[in-house]
């Protein structure tokens, strides 16, 4: 154990400061700036409609269709704009209230009232499926497929590319060993970036958030599906990152290995149940707490890639994880064992 220490300690330096692997920060951060930019937008709409004048929705409720506009207007009052134009030869016209939370839209044609509609300035609830589809589709999927294949390829590949591995095995210590130091760097390295970066996101989805949602949410669901996030995302790092270790070691071409993986996540609602835990994704969609929207319009086929197989309990799903992760640990191992520098041919 010391001695994996040891090599994890001098590894995680190139883990984090790499050259390669600095595009890794990126995929990392991306879902921050994106809630925070969207948080920016929120709080720009919010301090936009501060002055405007407030009707409010029940009034606006009790209006049926077909009411003329000139009723509505004694009504409802004035409203925040009033928009009129003509097309197909219908004279339409649009007035926009707002509640406090709400904009309502009420559409006329040639003077009466046809349809209404409403839009929030901000819902707790839409940005929650908003932050869970992103989550699963783009940060489990690709951020954190993508960042392991980064820094765990390297541990192995770049250092015969750099023509400094010999120097590891020159020193007197175990491959197997060694094989695990590397690991454990790789680990630390990418489950405090990903891990970090589902925080931030995290944290970006709550801040632009109403006081009363806000305060709703940190008293019931916050905390556990903050940590089940986070959690998933490090476990992410775990699988992947075994994988893609080993596939350094087997393989000149990351681009390889990578592909093949990427299908096999991809097919995975078409395989059968003993293949699907198989599956690193398998297991982190089990995991995460809130399941992402789907547009019932998706065609059947593109529904079953992207909607995850029946999930395994979450206990379960870090258990085959950590299983699936020690079988790919173990085969590459034996491999390291048997492995013969020749930088000729890199």
């Amino acid at each position: 154990m010391n001695q994996i220490w040891i090599i994890a300690k001098l590894e995680m330096r190139r883990a984090f400061f790499s050259r390669r692997a600095l595009w890794v920060y990126l995929l990392a951060l991306f879902p921050a700036v994106l809630f925070f930019g969207h948080g920016i937008s929120v709080q720009y709409r919010r301090s936009e409609y501060a002055g405007k004048p407030v009707t409010p929705a029940a009034v606006l409720d009790r209006i049926p269709v077909g009411t003329p506009d000139t009723e509505v207007l004694a009504t409802a009052g004035q409203p925040i704009t009033d928009r009129k134009w003509r097309r197909r030869d219908l004279d339409r016209r649009s007035l926009q209230y707002f509640d406090g939370s709400n904009r309502i839209w009420l559409e006329f044609e040639n003077g009466a009232l046809k349809s209404r509609n409403r839009r929030t300035l901000n819902s707790f609830d839409e940005d929650s499926k908003v932050y869970a589809g992103v989550f699963q589709f783009f940060y489990l999927r690709l951020a954190v497929f993508f960042g392991c294949l980064g820094i765990f390829i390297n541990l192995f590949r770049g250092e015969m590319i750099d023509k400094s591995l010999h120097y590891w095995f020159l020193a007197p210590v175990r491959r197997e060993i060694l094989l695990l130091g590397k690991y454990c760097a790789g680990l630390i390295a990418s489950a405090v970036i990903f891990g970090g970066g589902a925080l931030l996101s995290f944290s970006a989805l709550l801040s632009y958030q109403s006081s009363a949602d806000l305060q709703g949410y940190l008293q019931t669901d916050a905390f556990y599906h903050g940590t089940w996030y986070i959690l998933s995302a490090m476990l992410g790092c775990v699988g992947y990152g075994s994988v893609f270790l080993a596939a350094g070691l087997l393989l000149r071409n990351p681009i390889i290995p990578a592909l093949v993986m990427l299908l096999w996540e991809s097919i995975n609602g078409f395989l059968p149940e003993l293949l699907q835990k198989l599956s690193v994704l398998h297991y982190l969609q089990s995991i995460c707490p809130v399941a992402p929207p789907l547009d019932p319009n998706v065609p059947p086929l593109m529904r079953m890639i992207l909607a995850p197989a029946a999930p395994t309990s979450a206990w379960a799903a870090i258990l085959g994880l950590l299983a699936v992760t020690a079988l790919v640990l173990y085969a590459a191992s034996r491999t390291v064992r048997r492995l013969e520098i020749n930088y000729g041919t890199e």
